[in-house]
């Protein structure tokens, strides 16, 4: 299955001040998750970001942070735990009017979002906040992407633990250029020259 831009969503855990130091691999990893997070912005996906304890770990870098529709705090490893389901998945309208309104066959039916069931994720720490997110993700019945050259760990053993957990779980463990070329899908696509000078 191809990841469909109008279907995703991107969410970026715990890319921190004082986090990002201490992380394998972290200029690569930082440099990544910049790239996807142009990519999303350039084809209108939506992109959510999560600062994991922050008064302890600094917030995120600005650069990300500017793109981000939101930054949710959490103290839970796992941001679904604090919340990060409502801004996913949005609750449905409840219908308006009363008793006295017209007759339920008469109403319009309430417009309903659509729904971007494709979760794209990166971040850090992959085998904590990252790993735990993702599988509540999964077991909320989202399809979860992880763009590995995108995430990290302090150690790189815990980094590919955290891969081989999520593939078991049923998460697609994907690149950085997959995302990016497969949300533009085609050389015609009008922002392709723009998606590939991110790429290079």
């Amino acid at each position: 299955m191809l990841i469909d831009a109008t279907e995703s969503q991107l969410v970026l855990v715990d890319y921190q001040a004082k986090l990002m130091p201490v992380i394998f691999d972290s200029a690569t990893v930082m440099a990544n998750a910049l790239r996807l997070a142009q990519a999303a912005k350039l084809l209108e996906v939506p992109i959510w970001g999560t600062e994991q304890n922050p008064e302890r770990l600094g917030s995120t870098s600005q650069d990300l942070k500017a793109m981000c529709k939101v930054i949710l705090p959490k103290m839970h490893f796992s941001a679904v735990a604090d919340g990060l389901i409502d801004f996913l998945r949005p609750p449905q309208r409840a219908p308006q009017g009363n008793a006295r309104s017209l007759p339920k066959h008469l109403q319009k039916p309430t417009a309903s979002v659509p729904e971007r069931s494709t979760i794209v994720m990166a971040g850090c720490e992959a085998h904590v906040c990252l790993l735990q997110t993702a599988l509540e993700l999964l077991e909320d019945e989202f399809d979860v992407c992880v763009v590995t050259d995108a995430c990290s760990s302090r150690t790189e053993r815990n980094r590919d633990a955290a891969f081989d957990r999520l593939a078991g779980a049923g998460a697609e463990l994907v690149t950085t250029e997959m995302v990016v070329f497969e949300w533009l899908r085609h050389c015609e696509h009008p922002q392709f020259r723009t998606g590939l000078n991110l790429i290079k």
